[in-house]
């Protein structure tokens, strides 16, 4: 498979460094591509990426054409580019990203400008009828925030993440966040964090934009992600989709519905296989993300007696906040290392947590705590879940260590 690491230069060289100046500089260079076809800027901390995939499997199924960007990808650079659901080929991204060498190196982009510049170019050469952008990290600075016309913003679930660049409290991460918010626009959000919710309404009054709140959908809506966030992501989604009646757009309720129904996101609460095991996958790689999927724990059969957690943490991130989120005392913990990145060890984790030692193991890999695991006279019930880190859910996909149910 194609990593286009010569093409891409490299994250960890360059890493986060957010400026809006580069990204519209080459997109001038460029013509504006797609700049005037509508956008959904999907928003936030948790959830982006599923409120993304209920939008595009609802104007899917209506008959809406959509190019969609997300990020971060499980096992190919070519699921960030979407047109109808289909990832573009890794062909036509091979030849996007040889065409936008010379307009990146002119302006220094960074991996994810270049992408999204790709994405957009992609989108052009397509035309499709909408855009939906989920953005990368912030908003104010954030490579999506460039494309100029984003009618409707839809507002995921803001926590604290990524505080080394968008400030250490949950009004500063709003502020940064919210500053994506154009004049006029309409703003979906279920229901946030009182700081939160006091940004959002401040930054909507000053830009004369239309703020929605929205409640999680009822049961008789079937979804086809798991979980109970999910009901809030739908209901987000369904508030963006209805904010598109008066550009133009009518999407009836029966495919909005078949739409959520059918709506798929790898990785997020996901029962996959180890050797005929069963295994639960969820992307949670924050602590707001692990206090979410704690909650989850309690519709699990079998959660009171412990749970079998297998976690992959970057060494960024607040591994002591997502512990004790997440772990109960009849849970055990296997501690394994995110693939590629530094992450917190189970030495560092009982230094920080002493208290949590006896439940924290090691182990080099997720194969080898699972091996472990099926020596035992019995398979774990619930389900032994693993969690931290979506590179490392990315990496048994595409080393095929686990197999989709």
């Amino acid at each position: 498979m194609d990593d286009f690491s010569d093409l891409l230069p490299r994250f960890d060289l360059r890493g986060m460094d957010l400026q809006l100046d580069r990204m519209q500089a080459a997109l001038q260079e460029l013509a504006n591509p797609a700049a005037t076809i509508p956008a959904i800027q999907v928003v936030g901390t948790n959830g982006k990426g599923s409120i993304v995939r209920f939008l595009e499997s609802a104007l899917c199924t209506s008959g809406i054409s959509c190019g969609v960007t997300t990020s971060p990808h499980l096992v190919s650079w070519c699921e960030r580019i979407r047109i109808n659901e289909t990832a573009i080929s890794t062909h036509a991204l091979r030849e996007l990203l040889l065409d936008l060498q010379g307009v990146s190196q002119r302006h220094k982009l960074t991996p994810f400008e270049l992408l999204i510049t790709a994405s957009l170019v992609a989108f052009e050469q397509e035309s499709p009828d909408l855009l939906l952008l989920e953005v990368g990290l912030g908003g104010r600075l954030d490579a999506t925030t460039a494309h100029p016309r984003r009618p409707v913003i839809a507002m995921a679930s803001i926590g604290l993440d990524h505080c080394e660049h968008l400030g250490s409290t949950l009004s500063a991460i709003a502020a940064e966040k919210a500053a994506a918010i154009p004049k006029h626009a309409t703003v979906i959000s279920a229901d946030q964090e009182p700081a939160v919710r006091a940004v959002l309404e401040e930054t909507c009054r000053e830009q004369q934009a239309n703020l929605h709140w929205v409640n999680p959908l009822p049961d008789d809506w079937q979804l086809g992600l798991m979980g109970n966030i999910q009901r809030s992501n739908a209901a987000v989604a369904l508030g963006a989709l209805q904010a598109l009646e008066p550009l133009g757009w009518r999407i009836s309720d029966a495919d909005i519905r078949t739409g959520f129904q059918r709506a798929r996101w790898p990785g997020r609460l996901q029962t996959v296989r180890w050797r005929g095991h069963p295994l639960r996958l969820d992307g949670a790689h924050n602590p707001p993300a692990a206090r979410q999927l704690a909650c989850e724990r309690h519709n699990w059969p079998g959660a009171e007696h412990g749970v079998t957690w297998i976690l992959a943490i970057q060494a960024h991130k607040d591994a002591v906040a997502m512990l004790n989120a997440l772990v109960e005392p009849n849970d055990q913990v296997w501690v394994v290392p995110v693939p590629g990145h530094t992450s917190w060890s189970r030495e560092a984790l009982v230094n920080a947590m002493p208290a949590r030692a006896s439940q924290l193991k090691r182990a080099d890999n997720v194969a080898a705590v699972l091996g472990a695991l099926s020596l035992e006279s019995s398979w774990p019930k619930p389900m032994p879940t693993v969690a931290g880190s979506l590179y490392l859910i990315g990496d048994l996909f595409s080393r095929s260590v686990v197999r989709a149910e």
